[in-house]
């Protein structure tokens, strides 16, 4: 085993309980070895990992996917929150794999190590799902853009990345400077990721029970949290942080602005433009919209049926905002070309790799209801070069 680096490992005395942070990497073996050597050597009364319930969850049943509902997770509107979801995991697994430790590989090793020694082990962090609204609702147009385009780069990286740079990287000093660029470039995704999460993970382990407490943290958190630990932290900051929220008034007026000026285009055309010509731009409409919608159902590598689909769908769907184009063509390929059991056990395993995105027929699914809602919006667009000229 791996002999402990004490760089890693903060003790701090707090009234009358002494809480011991332990600050890790991800994918690190070192990290796994050391947080279950602090833990056996500490006896502490309760062990605090940073997981929510459902990473917990997918740590411990590792053929989560199994279960997964497709269809009602489309039908829910669900699809991007999963797709965000699996493009963090199948990146940070990568990563895990050139290093021989699966993501999150400490924290497991943390309730290996308490369940052993009969502790308590209570789960700090936020839950996933509301940092990453918050994070979504929190953000401009233009800053979601550098999101998405950062996480669609991610899949087509190729990182090299070993032990060695990933003891450097746990130095305090290293991670401060990533997150001060980090702060320049998103600065309400740095509060959102890292600020509140360190608020809300500092409230829990202070008030986690025991005297000893050991708190297993990704290194990016422990300056944050070895702050905060001194500070008071009311339990109206907490609910502040733990709230989603509400969806702002301009997201959801634009989705009835583009059927609203369309139609209003072909009214107006009608009545007082060449009705030759509006004949030709609903055709232009039609076939800007079903044909880069199903262009990008092709691209997907889309079922026969389901590019059929989002030809037929996408310009219907593009004047009725409360369904999209994806919404059809992905219930239509989960559908007709369903995932197997074969593709939901090996779903962690194929996202590593870009081209096991295409081969999954799951996550098949997921890519057609991108890129035909993308085919549908870049259609949406084109064809207001032909609307433009009704009147």
């Amino acid at each position: 085993m791996a002999a402990m680096d004490q760089s890693d490992i903060h003790r701090i005395c707090i009234d009358d309980k002494e809480i011991i942070l332990i600050g890790t990497a991800h994918i690190s073996r070192e990290s796994a070895e050391t947080v279950t050597r602090v833990i056996e050597e500490t006896a502490p009364d309760t062990v605090c990992v940073e997981l929510d319930e459902q990473r917990f969850k997918a740590l411990q049943y590792r053929n989560q996917w199994e279960s997964l509902n497709l269809k009602q997770v489309i039908r829910n509107g669900q699809v991007p929150f999963l797709m965000a979801n699996l493009a963090l995991s199948a990146f940070q697994k990568r990563m895990g794999l050139q290093t021989g430790t699966r993501p999150g590989a400490e924290m497991a090793a943390a309730a290996e190590a308490a369940e052993k020694l009969g502790l308590q082990v209570e789960l700090v962090d936020r839950s996933i799902r509301t940092t990453l609204l918050r994070v979504w609702r929190k953000t401009g147009f233009w800053k979601k853009t550098q999101i998405m385009a950062s996480l669609v780069a991610s899949l087509f990286e190729k990182s090299e990345i070993n032990e060695e740079e990933l003891a450097r990287l746990r130095q305090s000093d290293t991670l401060s400077a990533m997150l001060e660029e980090m702060s320049r470039m998103l600065p309400s995704v740095k509060s959102i990721l890292v600020d509140e999460r360190d608020l809300f993970m500092a409230h829990h382990i202070r008030k986690a029970p025991g005297k000893r407490i050991v708190a297993v943290l990704g290194a990016a958190h422990i300056p944050g949290i070895k702050r905060l630990l001194h500070e008071e932290i009311s339990t109206k900051q907490i609910e502040d942080i733990s709230d989603v929220p509400p969806k702002p008034l301009i997201s959801k007026i634009i989705p009835w602005i583009i059927p609203s000026v369309v139609a209003a285009l072909f009214i107006l055309g009608f009545l007082l433009g060449d009705r030759q010509q509006v004949a030709g731009a609903a055709l232009a409409w039609v076939l800007a919209n079903g044909l880069l919608s199903a262009l990008g159902t092709l691209v997907a590598l889309g079922h026969p049926l389901t590019i059929l689909a989002a030809f037929i769908a996408a310009p219907i769907t593009s004047l009725n905002p409360t369904i999209g184009a994806g919404f059809v063509t992905g219930l239509v390929q989960a559908i007709v070309a369903s995932p197997t059991v074969r593709d939901m056990e090996r779903l962690g395993e194929d996202l590593v790799v870009v081209r096991g995105w295409w081969k999954n027929r799951l996550a098949r699914v997921l890519l057609v209801f991108f890129f035909s809602s993308l085919g549908s919006t870049a259609g949406t667009f084109l064809a207001f070069h032909w609307l433009k000229d009704l009147i």
